[in-house]
C-alpha cells in the first residue's frame, strides 16, 4: 500500500503529531519553516525536527519524516538561473543535511513571485463548511485596479474589464486588504515572499524579458547542478505543479501540464528528477488527462497530493471539493499510482497525503486557530475517503 502522509507545519501547528497519528498516517510532509528563504538548513536542525517527530513522545505510534515539502528555491534562481550560485549552493547544503539524515524525498516549485494562489480562503459551501476558491473576476480586480498593473489590459477581454471595475467598485477597504493579503502575503506553506503592493510591482519589474522559454531554461540549469548531487545522496526531487496552472500577472508558469514535464525530464533525464503528483493543481487545466499523466509519469512520481478542484462556468475560478468528488477521475488516478506502487520495493513506495480539506464541524469555531486548507477535520475526512477507495481498490484486484 502506498504511505499515508500528513503535512505538518512544525511544533505551532495547531495540529499535533498525535492528531496526525488518530487520522491513520504514518508518515509526516513537513519543513524548516523558520528558516528564511535562501540560508541553508543545517544538519542540527533537521536533526532536531526529526527527533521531535520520530522520538518525542514513547509509546506512540511510530511517526515517520519522509517528504521535505519544501526547501524554497530563492527568486534569483527563477531569475538568473545558473548564475545564482550561492543560493544554489545553499539549496544544496539543505538537501545534503537532510540526506544525511535519512530524508530523501523533496518536494520543491519554480512559480515566480507568487506561489499558490487564491482569491478566497472561507468561501461558505452549501452544507457550512468552508472551501478555498480562486475567483477569476476578484483576480483580475485585484490585478487590474489595486496592483494596477501596467500591461494587465492588454490581458483582459473589454467584457473582462468591465466586470473587474465592478467587482472592484463593491469592495470596501476591508475586502481590498483581505484580497492583498490573500495574493500577495505568502499563503501557509508559501515558497515566496509576503509582498506590500509596492514590493510586488517592483519584483514584477524585475522579471522583464524573462518568459517561458528562459524560465524553463533557468530550471534546467538549477537541476543541472542539483540532480548530479541528488542521484549521489539516492535523494528524489519531485517538482509541484503550477497552481493555478497558467500564466498569473504576466509571468510564466512552466508546470502546467504534460508536455511541460515532459520537456522538463527530456532536457534532464536524470532519475532524480521527478514529479509531485499533484491532482488538485493539474486538475484546473481542463486538458490535462490526469490518469493518463500518473501512467505516463509513473516511475517519476515519489510523492502525491491527492486532492481534487472544480472548475467553475467561466473555466477559469475554481473551488477546492471533496477529496473525491472534483473534476479529476480521482479513482482511475489512484489505480495507476497503485499500479505503479506494486513494482517499487519497501523504500521506494509513493507518499501520497490528502491536501486542503474544507474548515468544517468543531474546525469551524470562531476561537478554533487553523491554518487555510489544513484543518485536521477536513484532512481527516479526505484522507479516510481515499484510504477507503485504496482499500476498494486492492481487494477488488
Amino acid at each position: 500500500m502506498m504511505l499515508q502522509g500528513w503535512r505538518w507545519y512544525g511544533p505551532n501547528d495547531p495540529v499535533s503529531l498525535d492528531d496526525i497519528r488518530q487520522a491513520g498516517a504514518t508518515d509526516v510532509v513537513t519543513a524548516l519553516h523558520q528558516v528564511p528563504i535562501g540560508e541553508a538548513w543545517t544538519r542540527r536542525g533537521v536533526e532536531e525536527r526529526k527527533n521531535l517527530i520520530e522520538n518525542s513522545q514513547a509509546g506512540r505510534s511510530q511517526l515517520t519524516w519522509s517528504v521535505v515539502e519544501s526547501i524554497p528555491i530563492p527568486d534569483d534562481v527563477k531569475r538568473l538561473g545558473a548564475k545564482a550560485t550561492r543560493s544554489i549552493e545553499a539549496w544544496i547544503a539543505s538537501m545534503e543535511a537532510l540526506a544525511a539524515s535519512g530524508i530523501k524525498i523533496i518536494c520543491y516549485n519554480f512559480m515566480p513571485v507568487v506561489d499558490w494562489c487564491r482569491t478566497d480562503l472561507e468561501w461558505e459551501l452549501p452544507n457550512g463548511a468552508k472551501a478555498m476558491r480562486f475567483d477569476h473576476e476578484r483576480f483580475a480586480a485585484f490585478d487590474l485596479h489595486i496592483l494596477e498593473r501596467p500591461a494587465a489590459r492588454s490581458e483582459y477581454s473589454e467584457a473582462a474589464q468591465q466586470r473587474a471595475r465592478e467587482v472592484h467598485s463593491q469592495m470596501s477597504q476591508a475586502d481590498i486588504d483581505e484580497l492583498i493579503t490573500n495574493i500577495a502575503s505568502a499563503l501557509p506553506g508559501s515558497t515566496t515572499d509576503p509582498l506590500t503592493i509596492p514590493q510586488f510591482r517592483d519584483r514584477l519589474l524585475q522579471y522583464r524579458g524573462i518568459d517561458s522559454a528562459v524560465l524553463r531554461r533557468h530550471l534546467g540549469e538549477f537541476l543541472a547542478r542539483v540532480t548530479p548531487v541528488a542521484e549521489q545522496l539516492g535523494v528524489r526531487l519531485t517538482l509541484h505543479p503550477d497552481d493555478p496552472p497558467r500564466p498569473l500577472f504576466g509571468l510564466p508558469r512552466i508546470a502546467s501540464s504534460a508536455e511541460d514535464y515532459q520537456a522538463l525530464f527530456d532536457a534532464v533525464p536524470s532519475k532524480a528528477n521527478g514529479i509531485c503528483f499533484c491532482t488538485g493543481s493539474l486538475g484546473v487545466r481542463a486538458q490535462n488527462d490526469l490518469p493518463a499523466m500518473a501512467k505516463q509519469f509513473a516511475p517519476r512520481i515519489a510523492f502525491a497530493h491527492l486532492r481534487a478542484t472544480r472548475r467553475e462556468g467561466d473555466g477559469l475560478s475554481f473551488f477546492e471539493s471533496d477529496h473525491l468528488d472534483g473534476d479529476v477521475d480521482m479513482i482511475a488516478v489512484l489505480k495507476a499510482l497503485l499500479s505503479e506502487n506494486r513494482t517499487r520495493s519497501p523504500g521506494e513506495q509513493i507518499v501520497f497525503r490528502p491536501d486542503h480539506g474544507h474548515r468544517m464541524l468543531d474546525d469551524l469555531a470562531a476561537t478554533k486557530r487553523t491554518n487555510p486548507g489544513y484543518t485536521a477535520i477536513g484532512r481527516l475526512r479526505g484522507l479516510a475517503e481515499l484510504r477507503g477507495a485504496i482499500r476498494a481498490i486492492e481487494h477488488a484486484g
